[in-house]
């Protein structure tokens, strides 16, 4: 569909509007107020609280569930539906509803997409057919084994696994991520007991359909944005070569892991695989089939370009296999990675971004590495390249690759040094940064990490403020998700902090279902006030974004937060 310029109506701000993404900061809203794991409560923080408290329009607003084309308000939003949601200015049905719908139904199953592939008794599939030497390939899957539905759910796996069994597929492999990100941090081993369970059942031999190997998945195989491709190439080698520590067990190699280094969570643990006879049991080798069952993409890309990509240059492939690829979603439209995917993603159209472009206004984007593909890709409706060249600016800074905690400020000091500069330039009409602080040490689970984390965010929104003070900017506040507000696990029936068997409190590491704080600062923002909307989110944002820039809003979106005062 053609999109066409906006149309202004002559009410909006003077100056540029600059829209600040706070990544993971929500608003905790437990029942114990007196809550020890809330970094934002606990924080030095004067601007941000001061912000949400007295600003001339300060909302809570959703970021999770169905707000976000999540499944259920029981399913915490992501960065990346966050940022589809903002950029859409709609709500599209996310990865995880759109896989959990066609496994639901079986459509999956019967999809052309999984027949080439797998396809079934009567008529196999690619994946399927004899290897040169006469042998049948191994069915291999890799992604994150949990039920986060971030990344992954562990029923997508099991049903898939059910369905080759049914289907005639004599062996599967599995080589399994550990979580303990978007679910408990050391919850590790009830996924593998629900998996191994299964396994079990469908071949009481035990030498057939097997877990192959393993490890966490901030040390192997699910790096992002080009960060640590060191990171993806040990995954290689773990998965293809079968070069990592061997263990009779996964259970054995979990529990040996957390045994040498006390504290260790699950996204931590290193790299395993599991062996017979002192050998590997699954290493994936040429003629295999290989699903990737994550159904998010930033962090499925790398290993998929490792697997699909003929002309691979980012580390030396070995062994350098040839395999059926196919991954659960098409992770990147544009550059059409992986070739082969099983369930469509949405089809994101009408961007504000796109509306901008057409309309002549200049943009800027930015963040550090760690999160520019959420304010550019996932914001620009899964499309990694700019709608014009000359209008959209994009600027990265690139991360630190070292354990977040290590340095709570990430890139926050560049980051706001950088979008000054650009504010005062006077090119832009519209700026949009990600502070990715919130998330990416929210987290490691280490809450004084966190809290420092938010003391220096606070520091660049002073700076930023005055900056717009300056230059006669509009300012928005807002966030992607919840994380770093609840950073301590409760008790779902009582609300109670968590502690473990040593008087500790048990961390949280993931996502939350709070709402996020959006407010409104600056020049000309007497001119408009709340529209009181009952079920306001994320998807709002476009639509507010070009109402304060005086556009009519385009037919489709979902409505302003705010509107003109008569």
């Amino acid at each position: 569909m053609t999109v066409s310029a906006l149309k202004s109506n002559g009410k909006g701000i003077q100056g540029p509007l600059v829209l600040v993404i706070l990544d993971g900061v929500g608003l905790y809203k437990g029942k114990d107020q007196g809550y020890p794991g809330n970094a934002l409560d606990l924080a030095n923080v004067p601007t941000i609280k001061s912000l949400i408290s007295s600003a001339p329009i300060s909302l809570q607003i959703q970021a999770h569930g169905t707000a976000v084309g999540m499944p259920s308000d029981d399913d915490m939003g992501n960065s990346e539906v966050g940022h589809n949601a903002i950029g859409a200015g709609r709500i599209f049905d996310q990865g995880a509803k759109l896989v959990g719908k066609a496994v639901e139904s079986g459509a999956i199953f019967k999809d052309e997409r999984w027949m080439g592939f797998i396809g079934d008794k009567s008529s196999p599939g690619l994946a399927l057919k004899p290897k040169e030497d006469g042998s049948m390939p191994v069915v291999h899957f890799m992604g994150l084994l949990s039920d986060g539905n971030v990344h992954s759910h562990i029923d997508h796996l099991l049903a898939m696994v059910r369905q080759c069994h049914s289907s005639g597929v004599e062996q599967v492999r599995i080589h399994i991520l550990l979580d303990g990100r978007d679910v408990n941090e050391v919850s590790a081993l009830t996924y593998v007991d629900q998996l191994e369970t299964v396994l079990k059942e469908l071949d009481p031999s035990g030498k057939n359909y097997l877990i192959a190997s393993g490890g966490g998945r901030m040390n192997i195989t699910m790096d992002r944005y080009d960060a640590n491709w060191p990171m993806v190439e040990k995954g290689w080698k773990t998965h293809v070569a079968g070069d990592a520590p061997g263990f009779p067990s996964t259970t054995e190699a979990i529990e040996k892991a957390r045994a040498d280094k006390p504290g260790i969570i699950d996204q931590d643990l290193p790299p395993f695989v599991i062996q017979e006879d002192g050998k590997p049991v699954g290493p994936i080798q040429s003629g295999d089939a290989v699903i990737f069952f994550n159904f998010r993409g930033d962090r499925a890309i790398e290993m998929s370009r490792a697997f699909s990509e003929e002309n691979f240059s980012e580390f030396d492939r070995k062994p350098d296999v040839k395999v059926h690829f196919a991954g659960m979603m098409e992770y990147d439209g544009d550059l059409k990675i992986p070739p082969l995917y099983l369930v469509p993603p949405p089809e994101i159209d009408q961007t504000m971004s796109e509306y901008m472009a057409k309309t002549g206004l200049k943009t800027y984007a930015l963040s550090e590495t760690q999160k520019f593909g959420h304010v550019t890709y996932f914001w620009n409706g899964n499309n990694s390249q700019k709608f014009d060249d000359t209008l959209e600016v994009w600027e990265e800074i690139p991360s630190d690759v070292i354990p977040f905690e290590q340095k709570p400020a990430m890139k926050a000091p560049e980051i706001t040094d950088a979008l000054i500069k650009a504010l005062k330039s006077g090119e832009y009409s519209f700026l949009r940064v990600n502070y990715a602080n919130g998330d990416m040490v929210g987290h490691t689970g280490v809450l004084q990490a966190a809290i420092d984390s938010l003391e220096s965010v606070d520091g660049c929104l002073k700076e930023l403020i005055e900056a717009c003070e300056e230059t006669g900017a509009t300012l928005i506040v807002t966030a992607d998700h919840g994380n770093c507000e609840e950073m301590i696990e409760t008790d779902k029936k009582t609300g109670e902090p968590k502690k473990k068997k040593d008087g500790s409190f048990s961390a949280k590491t993931s996502h939350t279902l709070n709402p996020v704080p959006f407010v409104i600062t600056g020049k000309d923002i007497d001119k408009f006030q709340s529209s009181n909307l009952a079920d306001g989110g994320l998807s709002n944002i476009a639509a507010t974004v070009l109402t304060l820039m005086g556009y009519d809003i385009p037919k489709g979106y979902r409505p302003s937060l705010v509107k003109a005062k008569q």
